[in-house]
């Protein structure tokens, strides 16, 4: 296979703090990289890079792993901007602004919800971001859910049946037969096309039990859980998501020193997701106190038409260093390696041998400008599996 080496980075981050200055990060500096199809098969001091096909030269400017998004809602159609512009003057964001999105996606085309997932992953990848989960739910009957997870299937193998993001209008005065319908005939035709299960665990949405039930079943049919959880007031979510090893938390945003607690000990992820803060002017999440206590934290855009309409992972790590309290390295670690965790994957979020070789050369000289030069487009070049795509 060819091999192409990335030269005269100023800085690389890998991610393996075996190599380089010993940090999470494991930074390297005046560093090289070298790609052998797919994967990364060598790192290390530029100087000291062996002999390869091709030779780019980064001219000094820094490159990190690609992005990791771990938490999109993509398959949808329609656009809420009335109810932002609502929200912006003056009006609370409340979970029931998704029914608008659910009309407007079950009446929307295969083709025109494919384009549109296609549209803002490109925007994403233009940005850096090479893997990315998405999510159904603004199905919400049995058809539109399963096509939701087909439409997705297209794009990404990191899919998640959501059945459960709010009980479906079709049942508003059957909340338990809606939940009957998730975890039957709905999780029947859904299970084969996605890798996880998720439920937006919130008043307004799903209680405790009714989580739990619909996880479970989840699971039973192989799927692995992950939980909207504590998003919009204190509740059971984190509690339950750390109970059934779920794989991220997700929002983080109201939590108790129990939460916390039981965050910093588990193997579950909190996922932070600062744009839906941003955009809904909420309490932003603490990330210092989750990381104080030994917490994995990842970041994570929350794409969707609602409440957090941003494709930016840069935006993203800026807020997360200017308002939720996490240091430059330890942003760019949460949008990365925080994301493959988020995932369970070890694949990704890393520039070390044996990975895949997905690494986005910035126009800066160091990471840290992602933080420090927010709405700056820095990313100068993308490639995804050893393909140069951006």
């Amino acid at each position: 296979m060819t091999t192409t080496a990335v030269t005269h980075i100023a800085s690389l981050v890998t991610n393996d703090p075996s190599l380089g200055n010993g940090t999470p990060l494991g930074l390297i500096q005046d560093a090289a990289v070298v790609i052998e199809g797919d994967r990364i098969v060598w790192t290390g001091e530029s100087s000291k890079a062996p002999a390869t096909d091709n030779v780019l030269d980064a001219a000094g400017r820094a490159v990190i792993p690609g992005f990791v998004d771990s938490h999109s809602h993509l398959v949808f159609a329609g656009d809420r901007t009335q109810e932002f512009n609502a929200r912006m003057s003056g009006q609370p964001y409340r979970a029931g602004g998704i029914r608008t999105t659910v009309a407007a996606t079950r009446a929307a085309t295969d083709e025109e919800l494919s384009a549109n997932v296609a549209r803002y992953l490109a925007e994403a990848l233009r940005q850096g971001t090479t893997t990315f989960e998405t999510k159904s739910g603004y199905g919400l009957t049995v058809e539109d859910e399963a096509r939701a997870l087909r439409v997705a299937g297209r794009h990404t193998d990191e899919v998640t049946y959501l059945g459960a993001h709010i009980v479906s209008p079709d049942y508003a005065d059957d909340p338990a037969g809606y939940v009957d319908l998730v975890t039957g005939p709905m999780l029947e035709a859904c299970a084969p096309h996605a890798r996880w299960i998720d439920v937006f665990c919130e008043q307004g949405a799903f209680d405790g039990d009714q989580a739990r039930a619909i996880l479970t079943a989840g699971r039973a049919r192989g799927l692995h859980p992950r939980i909207h959880a504590n998003q919009l007031s204190y509740g059971p979510g984190v509690q339950l998501a750390v109970e059934l090893d779920a794989a991220s938390a997700d929002h983080c945003t109201h939590l108790t020193d129990a939460d916390v607690d039981a965050l910093g000990q588990g193997r579950t992820v909190a996922t932070l997701l600062p744009g839906a803060e941003f955009s809904t002017r909420a309490t932003w999440p603490d990330a210092r106190r989750l990381l104080d206590a030994g917490a994995t934290v990842a970041l994570s855009t929350d794409c969707n038409p609602g409440s957090s309409f941003t494709s930016s992972m840069p935006f993203c790590i800026a807020l997360a260093v200017r308002d939720m309290g996490m240091s430059p390295d330890e942003a760019i670690w949460a949008a990365t390696a925080g994301g493959a965790a988020a995932l369970r994957r070890n694949d990704i979020g890393r520039i070390t041998p044996g990975a895949r070789a997905d690494l986005v050369l910035l126009d800066a000289p160091s990471h840290v400008h992602l933080a420090y030069r927010p709405g700056v487009p820095l990313a100068s070049a993308v490639w995804r599996s050893g393909e140069r795509v951006a």
